[in-house]
């Protein structure tokens, strides 16, 4: 694994990429992260991925981990729509997006506007139809970060009562990665701003889940939908509407997985993507 910088719309992004060890790639897959997370959260898929020939690049949203914070505050999906597509245009071919939550929704619009700008999709616990009740706790959840931590065990403290079911308990050693230390106390590396961007309010919501639909319609490579069997965001219903919306679309369900399925079931979600990856 190494890392590198990659150019999106305006600002730098930072990225871990894996390679396969053999001559010769399968294709190259880019792994965005949800909201409030780093590109840290795909390590095991990244790993994985170049185990079985794929060329797997994990990059860091604009404001989050050590990307560039955005100057004008714009956090928009439009804006990490626009930051996919020059990242993926960088690329040699078309890749496979994969995101999680934020960055699969990013993925979607930007594949909708650029057809031809990837092979396949993935998106990961996030539809066009997203429970306002799951959004609201992952809201509250950022928002009680904001004023940092005393120390690292009581963020963790925080990240396993936000998601008491998870499978595997959050590791200190992976929060590190995703915190930083000042005057004396840890906060989440993100920009606070994310939060206040007026696209990101409750009372946006339609608008985004209209605007999410009309490109839904418009997708027309191999789609994959891994939802957490337990999440509180992707519903039965918002599964059935994505089915629709995306004509020969497929859907897998991650069993005792909440909405942060990687970190939840990394294991299982990998399994997943890597046998989509064998039909295309």
């Amino acid at each position: 694994m190494r890392a590198q910088s990659l150019a999106g719309q305006g600002v730098t992004l930072r990225a871990d990429v894996w390679q396969p060890e053999q001559t010769g790639t399968r294709g190259s897959v880019l792994l965005l992260h949800g909201g409030g997370q780093t590109r840290h959260s795909w390590q095991r898929t990244g790993r994985r991925l170049a185990e079985h020939g794929w060329s797997a690049y994990a990059v860091d949203a604009r404001g989050h981990g050590e990307s560039q914070w955005a100057d004008d505050g714009d956090y928009s999906i439009a804006a990490h729509a626009r930051d996919v597509v020059d990242v993926a245009e960088s690329l040699s071919e078309p890749p496979v997006l994969v995101g999680a939550s934020l960055g699969g929704m990013a993925s979607l619009i930007a594949q909708a506007t650029n057809p031809g700008l990837a092979r396949a999709l993935v998106l990961v616990d996030i539809t066009p139809r997203a429970e306002p009740e799951g959004l609201a706790r992952i809201h509250s959840f950022m928002q009680r970060g904001l004023d940092g931590f005393d120390s690292l065990e009581d963020a963790l403290h925080a990240v396993a009562a936000y998601n008491p079911d998870r499978r595997r308990p959050p590791r200190i050693e992976g929060l590190r990665k995703n915190l930083r230390q000042r005057d004396g106390r840890w906060y989440w590396h993100w920009d606070p701003r994310i939060l206040t961007h007026r696209e990101n309010s409750p009372e946006q919501a339609a608008a985004r889940e209209g605007h999410a639909r009309e490109a839904a319609r418009r997708i027309d490579v191999p789609t994959l939908l891994i939802r957490g069997a337990q999440s509180d965001v992707v519903s039965d219903a918002g599964v059935r509407e994505l089915l629709e919306l995306i004509p020969g679309s497929t859907h897998l369900d991650v069993s005792g997985a909440g909405h942060m399925v990687g970190g939840d079931d990394n294991d299982v979600l990998s399994e997943g993507l890597l046998d989509f990856l064998d039909t295309l």
